[in-house]
């Protein structure tokens, strides 16, 4: 799949108000992510590495000990085990996210 139709992908509900869409390949995934407002993705961790970029709207972003509020542009990174979590407020937002290695979670 060399080119790919994030519209096309299936959503996925991660959280409340929190929808991706993923496509992967052997080592890499990217996550289209849609936050309604007022939604939350809980402070948590994993093994994968994940960068990503904020692509409309603004959301808050706390990773360990960090807080920044993401703007369409503004990118972020989390190592392997961090905890982080998001979330927006009263406005809709959307980013990608890029995982290393994939998360199998997300491929169901």
């Amino acid at each position: 799949m060399p080119f790919i139709d994030p519209k096309a992908l299936p959503a996925k509900e991660i959280a409340k108000g929190i929808k991706i869409r993923v496509a992967w390949g052997d080592k890499l995934m990217i996550s289209f992510v849609d936050f309604e407002p007022n939604a939350l993705v809980p402070r948590h961790r994993h093994p994968h590495e994940q960068m990503g970029i904020g692509l409309e709207g603004e959301f808050e972003f706390v990773i360990g000990d960090e807080k920044k509020i993401i703007r369409p542009g503004d990118s972020y990174y989390i190592p392997s085990n961090m905890e982080h979590s998001s979330r927006t407020y009263d406005k809709p937002a959307k980013a990608l996210d890029i995982f290393t290695p994939p998360r199998e979670e997300y491929k169901r």
